[in-house]
């Protein structure tokens, strides 16, 4: 737990300046105070003889000296930390470890434009600090508090580290519009979306080692501060700032080694060749080879990884400062694929004028390096004839065994070699972003409790990459040759924020009233060069015209925070904000909010109870807004230039032509409006402590692509204001510290949510009825989702697979749902859906002293997936697409028997409940070694066990539909770290 400087530094004047008389000349006492958890010195402590005036407190170090008597005690005791009492004698160990306390009802937590006491908070916000990080390797900030926050869904796209993760609060509230939460860093709100080189992954150039905390805000009265962008939450990323303590040098460094987990279940060499020679024909017999060929050996790899970070902090002629450079490279265990990353931060924070003027200057910097591997090889090494060799023996195709046509050719249509996928394709990537930040506080010299705020941010990436196809590879013929590069993509992010706070404590009328009022200007630029692709032969693929694409925000927002006898709480927020994404007609919305909490734990009538820590009501009601996830110009008529080989021909030369896009003129902001009740409770000095919060959330004008009626619009689909989503849900947090004491503590947190979606509308013309809206994924052109109103969002829409009396799906046997005696689309029906109705979050730390044992799991519940990798790959047709090459066949054809592909049957769609061991550690603290730094280690495992019976590679699969999935790797890593 943090504690301010300031408080400490008071306290030690305080304690120097009151004269607390004369000590007992009998024994002088040295020692040092630290904190428990992070072995940093806790300056400002009190250190008082029990029952008598005498006393002193720790300077910066954390060191004291004190006189006492035999057999008398010594109390220890800082705001935030558990008292602790020594009885002085010869035996005593005066290197005292101060224990936080569990809940401090004034701890500080970053909520949007500002900070608010934990006590004092009206609305769903969630905190976690870097003490209660996930560990390990971590690629991206969002895995830090994954399982950690309830309603926060955090699921990463595949095993690879390139990849990025979805991060869902209360499940999103839009259907096409953007559904990931607003990112706010150090007062920055970032950009939205990706970049060329690194698109599944943009959060991931922020390392986050040089991360202090996270704040999630959930509910409409904490984020409609941030009106247009607060539909789906928030989540403020604070970084770590230097102190006006003594200089500190840390260093950790984390290795590790990952492996391949549970991969496709396929038929086995052995089964594969019983098939083949039990029902396969004299041809198909004929292509069996005399190998045992482990296609999935060959691809995966044992993959290395390290993570190594060095800092430098404190003060530099008294201005606190903080510097930290990271490099983080992890190999893939797919061969060939491989992430780096090199970071720096600077932070520096001086103040003016007695510290009525504070400034802080954060400047941040990343450059990635991604090698992405060919992830058709994961599907090649499923479905490959296993009885046959790697190699061929022969240069043709780089010696790679291929199905050849009879022109030497690689067979249209057959799965290629695993191996050679690989090996023969390269795609790399650089990308490279900066952040920086000014701000600036000035408390006001003649009104100390006004002060004027104003940040200054910028945020600039840049991507690029090349991606090469040799003329020696098979993937030639598919692609014929790739030989290009693309981008760079330049996106510019600027910000200037402005505002006035007013804080003041009322002692008369026990009245506390904080109001804020401010303006945003925030402008986005994203350009592109205009880049051909080509093949090895300088034949051009395609072509992608420049691009320069931007958009601006204003906004002018206020809140007032009021609290009487720290009993009753009021909390009132509006912000209107100006898009260019919308025309001049409906370009400002305004977002309201309010919030009122009664903790009752204050009241009279409650006082008696000794047990209770705290106990606290909440609700609160707002609106707020989107407008992301849509084109910037999408009500504007815009003009498309035509590409190479598709001009028109005027005589005996071509002309580009010009096409309209569809636009909507009178598009106008989604809106969302939401309701929150909340309870905070705490017991047993809040050793046992947590939260329960229900929601409702209503989200009009949704911003959905829908089917336009015929010749109203320039596309059959349009991006348009339509229908409305519900959702409601529940959840819970509970925190125990059941033991904490010199040797022992035990704490564990756990989480719970419920949440449910409905599309109440999707119909462009009110009461008129609109058919399922596919959505998602596709196999073979099939879609099986569907937007539906009445029903949760994407559920699977599927045909009722009918079964034998052993049980055996029967195969084109669908059931007549409508009863006309035809199976026929009308009998498609919606079957469950990709969204769990359960999430579950589970955490323990168990300290012995110097050891420390701690683990995380997480659990889903009623997730369905549908496993297109079984269907796609478990029918006997799909064991020879040609005459030239066997394939391999899901081990559900030995269930099936099917002949051919159930596209649409729901024998498909399985449920993907689980439970997951996310990480499990075990660590020591050698504490100081030769009085020279301290030292501490940790061994880990990360993706411990899933327990599912999902038949799949994975159950967590974000978006519900698993094709040829790359499995999260499980991790076994040592950190070392030591603090100078």
């Amino acid at each position: 737990m943090e504690n301010s400087f300031k408080l400490r530094l008071v306290s030690i004047i305080l304690f120097l300046c009151c004269g607390l008389g004369a000590f007992a000349q009998q024994t002088q006492i040295n020692g040092l105070v630290v904190d428990a958890e992070t072995n940093e010195p806790v300056p400002g402590t009190t250190v008082i003889v029990k029952g008598t005036q005498r006393g002193s407190v720790t300077m910066f170090d954390g060191s004291f000296t004190i006189e006492a008597n035999q057999s008398e005690v010594l109390v220890f005791s800082f705001i935030g930390y558990l008292s602790q009492e020594v009885i002085v004698s010869p035996e005593a160990n005066y290197n005292i470890k101060l224990q936080s306390d569990v809940v401090n009802m004034d701890e500080v937590v970053v909520i949007g434009y500002g900070e608010q006491r934990k006590g004092d908070l009206t609305g769903a916000v969630s905190n976690v600090s870097s003490k209660d990080f996930n560990q390990g390797i971590v690629s991206s900030p969002a895995q830090l508090i994954n399982g950690k926050v309830s309603g926060v869904q955090i699921i990463s796209g595949s095993g690879s580290p390139t990849s990025g993760s979805s991060i869902r609060i209360r499940g999103g509230a839009s259907l096409n519009a953007s559904n990931d939460p607003l990112i706010v860093l150090d007062g920055v709100p970032l950009e939205a979306g990706g970049i060329s080189g690194n698109s599944s992954n943009f959060l991931s150039l922020i390392n986050p080692n040089d991360i202090e905390s996270m704040t999630v805000l959930k509910d409409a009265s904490s984020t409609a501060i941030y009106g247009s962008r607060a539909s789906n939450g928030v989540i403020i990323i604070t970084t770590k700032k230097g102190s006006k303590d003594k200089i500190r040098v840390n260093f950790n460094s984390t290795n590790s080694l990952q492996i391949k987990s549970k991969l496709a279940d396929m038929l086995s060499t052995n089964e594969f060749r019983n098939v083949v020679q039990v029902e396969g024909s004299d041809a198909q017999n004929a292509l069996l080879g005399s190998n045992e060929t482990d296609w999935n050996d060959e691809i995966f790899q044992l993959a290395y990884g390290t993570d190594n970070n060095v800092s430098v902090s404190g003060s530099l002629a008294n201005v606190p400062y903080r510097f930290s450079a990271g490099y983080y490279d992890q190999d893939g265990i797919l061969k060939t694929d491989n992430a780096q990353r090199t970071t720096g931060n600077l932070s520096v924070s001086p103040s003016f004028f007695e510290d009525h003027l504070k400034v802080n200057v954060g400047l941040k910097g990343s450059y990635n390096k991604n090698n992405f591997a060919n992830t058709d090889a994961i599907w090649g090494a499923s479905t490959y004839n296993p009885t046959i060799p790697v190699y061929s023996g022969n240069s043709v195709f780089g010696g790679y065994n291929e199905a050849i046509d009879e022109n030497g050719k690689p067979v249209t249509g057959a799965v290629l070699n695993p191996l050679g996928t690989l090996n023969q394709y390269s795609s790399t990537s650089t990308v490279s972003r900066v952040i920086g930040n000014l701000d600036l506080d000035y408390k006001l010299h003649f009104l100390p409790d006004l002060r004027l705020h104003a940040t200054l941010g910028y945020d600039y990436a840049k991507g690029e990459g090349e991606i090469y196809v040799p003329s020696t590879a098979a993937q030639f013929y598919v692609t014929d040759g790739r030989d290009y590069t693309y981008g760079p993509q330049k996106k510019e992010n600027k910000l200037i924020t402005t505002y006035l706070n007013y804080k003041k404590e009322f002692e008369s009328i026990q009245s506390k009233v904080d109001v804020t009022l401010g303006y945003d200007y925030q402008t986005w630029k994203n350009t592109t060069n205009a880049y051909e692709e080509t093949n090895t032969l300088d034949v051009s693929q395609s072509s992608v015209a420049a691009d320069d694409q931007r958009h601006a925000l204003i906004s002018y927002y206020g809140r007032v925070n009021y609290s009487l006898q720290s009993k009753y709480m009021l909390t009132a927020t509006v912000r209107q904000d100006g898009t260019s994404r919308f025309s001049s007609d409906n370009r400002w919305g305004t977002f309201p909010s309010v919030a009122l909490a009664w903790r009752l734990s204050e009241e009279s009538f409650l006082q008696g109870i000794d047990f209770l820590s705290n106990l606290k009501l909440r609700t609160s009601f707002g609106i707020t807004g989107q407008q992301e996830g849509i084109g910037n110009y999408a009500y504007l008529p815009v003009y498309t230039i035509s590409q190479n080989g598709a001009q028109y021909i005027f005589g005996n030369s071509t002309v580009n032509t010009y096409r309209p896009e569809a636009y909507v003129s009178d598009l106008k902001w989604e809106l969302t409006k939401a309701y929150n009740y909340g309870m905070d409770f705490g017991f047993f000095n809040n050793r046992l402590s947590g939260s329960v919060e229900y929601y409702t959330r209503k989200t009009e004008d949704l911003l959905a692509t829908v089917p336009s009626a015929a010749g109203t619009n320039f596309d059959k689909r349009i991006l348009t204001n339509v229908g409305n989503v519900d959702s409601k849900g529940v959840e819970l947090s509970i925190n125990v510290t059941p033991v904490d004491n010199e040797d022992w503590t035990w704490d564990f947190s756990f989480n719970a949510s419920w949440q449910e979606q409905t599309i109440k509308n999707l119909s462009i013309i009110p009461g008129s009825e609109i058919s399922n809206t596919s959505v998602g994924s596709t196999i073979d052109s099939y879609y099986f989702q569907v937007l539906t109103e009445g029903y949760s969002p994407n559920m699977f829409y599927v045909y009722h697979q009918l079964y034998d009396e052993t049980g055996k799906p029967i195969e084109g046997a669908y059931a007549d749902l409508n009863n006309d005696g035809t199976i026929n689309s009308s009998d498609l029906y919606r079957y469950h859906s990709p969204s769990p109705d359960y999430i579950l979050g589970f955490s323990t730390s168990l300290r012995y002293k110097k050891w420390n044992l701690s683990t995380s799991l997480r659990s889903s519940i009623n997730n369905y997936v549908y496993n297109g990798l079984s269907m796609n790959a478990g029918a006997y047709g799909t064991m020879s697409y040609n005459s030239s090459q066997l394939n391999n066949l899901h081990k559900s054809y030995l269930d099936t028997g099917f002949q051919s592909r159930q596209y649409l049957s729901d024998y498909y769609v399985e449920n993907a409940s689980f439970i997951k061991m996310d990480n499990i550690s075990l660590g020591y603290n050698f504490g100081r070694v030769k009085n020279l730094f301290n030292l501490n280690m940790t061994a880990m495992v990360q993706n411990v066990f899933t327990i599912t019976k999902y038949s799949g590679v994975d159950p967590e699969i974000s978006g519900g539909i698993d094709q040829s999935f790359y499995p999260r790797p499980r991790i076994f890593s040592l950190s070392l770290g030591i603090d100078f």
